[in-house]
């Protein structure tokens, strides 16, 4: 494979946090096709530009296209009938959204949502499944993809299943600091901006034991918080909290 796909670059990440486990679900699927299969992928489609906060696809609305990310990054949230939303994932550069749905006939089940200005290329659904039928490469690469991203959310729903919500809270903290985070005078600052709600719904809890929870890190400088501003202090805590050790 070449590595020349458009704004594939991972972000840098400090060195105290926790390393990266080389995972293939966070290689995204533009970075897993040769140069050829990329260029005709993209150029079956049109380029869109998105404003932060802008919706790209919206939960329960049929499906028409496709969308390959090419510069910028989103949100990927889910919202039960009650009202109760989980942040599900972040697409960025490189990535593929909006395949699923594409590929069953069904609705979209998720809302994906702009974090900051976003470019990326729309693939009429009826395009992208002929392309596959005729690239069997492509095809294999989308299904290397679905495999390891099931994979990682079936790991990570087992890790979070022994875990009390402060220990899936202080992983979550530490992922998003590690594949998110940019370091600063004062610590590592996440670059998405998440509600206390998406934070809540990824470990699954209550925005109010979120709260708590940050209250708790705030009164020991283990992070700053702001309006939709998170900075992390005190990384070995998180780690330690994480880890379920007591003596911090």
């Amino acid at each position: 494979m070449t590595g020349d796909a458009p704004h594939t670059a991972p972000r840098q990440t400090p060195d105290e946090l926790p390393g990266d486990d080389g995972l293939g679900d966070r290689v995204p699927f533009l970075a897993r096709l040769e140069k050829p299969d990329r260029a005709a992928l993209l150029a079956l489609g049109s380029e869109l530009d998105f404003a932060p906060r802008a919706v790209l696809l919206r939960q329960r609305e049929p499906s028409s296209h496709v969308l390959f990310v090419l510069r910028g990054w989103t949100k990927v949230t889910a919202a039960a009938a009650n009202g109760y939303e989980a942040l599900l994932a972040l697409r960025g550069p490189g990535d593929v959204i909006g395949e699923s749905a594409a590929l069953t006939g069904r609705t979209r089940s998720a809302t994906v949502t702009a974090l900051e200005d976003v470019r990326a290329v729309a693939v009429h659904r009826e395009r992208f499944t002929a392309f596959l039928t005729g690239r069997p490469a492509v095809s294999f690469a989308l299904l290397g993809l679905t495999s390891d991203r099931t994979r990682a959310a079936d790991r990570r729903r087992l890790e979070f299943a022994s875990m009390t919500v402060r220990e899936r809270f202080a992983t979550l903290l530490l992922d998003l600091a590690r594949t998110h985070g940019r370091t600063t005078g004062e610590g590592v600052e996440l670059s998405v901006p998440l509600s206390k709600q998406e934070l809540a719904g990824s470990v699954g809890a209550s925005r109010e034991a979120v709260q708590r929870l940050l209250k708790e890190l705030r009164e020991r400088d283990v992070v700053r918080t702001g309006r939709r501003e998170l900075v992390i202090v005190r990384p070995d805590v998180l780690r330690r909290i994480a880890r379920a050790e007591t003596t911090e």
